[in-house]
């Protein structure tokens, strides 16, 4: 496979300050910080990695589960915005790297955390082998997925009489398809998972997570209460793929 030289363009973008993009998106950061301290609870490790970490949005929260931890991220801008986001912090590195060719030696990170990334990857083959090169044998992957077959989109595709897509979806207007873009697809959980199982890597735990994601939502229903339900029904709906987010807990096939 061939790699991308264009996967981080959008967000070397002057215009596009992925800091900012999160003023206002409260709740899905705190649903996903729920999501890892499940996953990660009353584990330690010696270095994670962020990889497509952004400017460290959840770095400073991986320092409570690891003696290192570095930022992994494709765009320099993102970096950037980092160096001045984490100064304060210590044991946080940073490193300029693809997802698809990682700067990190074989078997050298007992922690990966890929969140928010798999939108950008139609064809993540490439990305989960160099995971698996660089995981130690008894090191851990959170992957989250943007849930194409989340509840909503079940609802609609059963009323149209279709069936839920295994393939990514494409879920850019007619406008922003072009070559020059980078992709931003929903996935299906089932072919990740299969996609994962393909690359040597197995899945040991599911979440469902953001399952409370709405404008509407969060504009009647107080903070507090939209995260207690989120932590109550992470579980529960997991098995379902209910949420628009769905976080894996992932480690190298025996």
């Amino acid at each position: 496979m061939a790699k991308s030289t264009k996967k981080a363009d959008q967000y070397n973008d002057p215009k596009h300050n992925y800091l900012k993009y999160w003023d206002g998106r409260d709740y899905e950061n705190q649903a996903e910080r729920i999501a890892l301290k499940r996953l990660l609870k009353g584990l330690h490790f010696k270095h994670a990695a962020d990889i497509g970490g952004g400017y460290g949005r959840l770095c400073i929260f991986l320092k409570d589960y690891a003696d290192k931890v570095t930022l992994a991220e494709p765009s320099q801008q993102q970096l950037d915005i980092g160096k001045d986001f984490l100064k304060k912090q210590k044991d946080i590195d940073m490193v300029l790297t693809q997802a698809d060719d990682l700067k990190f030696k074989d078997n050298s990170l007992d922690l990966i955390t890929m969140i928010r990334v798999m939108h950008h990857l139609p064809d993540p083959s490439a990305e989960f082998a160099e995971i698996k090169r660089v995981l130690t044998d008894d090191g851990m992957l959170v992957l989250e997925i943007a849930n194409y077959s989340h509840f909503r989109n079940r609802v609609k595709h059963l009323l149209k009489g279709q069936k839920l897509p295994t393939k990514p979806v494409d879920i850019r207007s007619n406008n922003n398809k072009n070559k020059d873009e980078i992709a931003f697809v929903n996935h299906n959980p089932k072919t990740v998972i299969k996609q994962l199982a393909h690359a040597g890597l197995k899945v040991e735990r599911i979440l469902s997570v953001s399952n409370l994601r709405s404008p509407g939502l969060k504009k009647i229903v107080p903070m507090q209460a939209m995260l207690a339900i989120e932590s109550a029904v992470q579980v529960p709906l997991a098995k379902s793929f209910f949420g628009p987010s769905t976080f894996l807990l992932v480690k190298k096939a025996s």
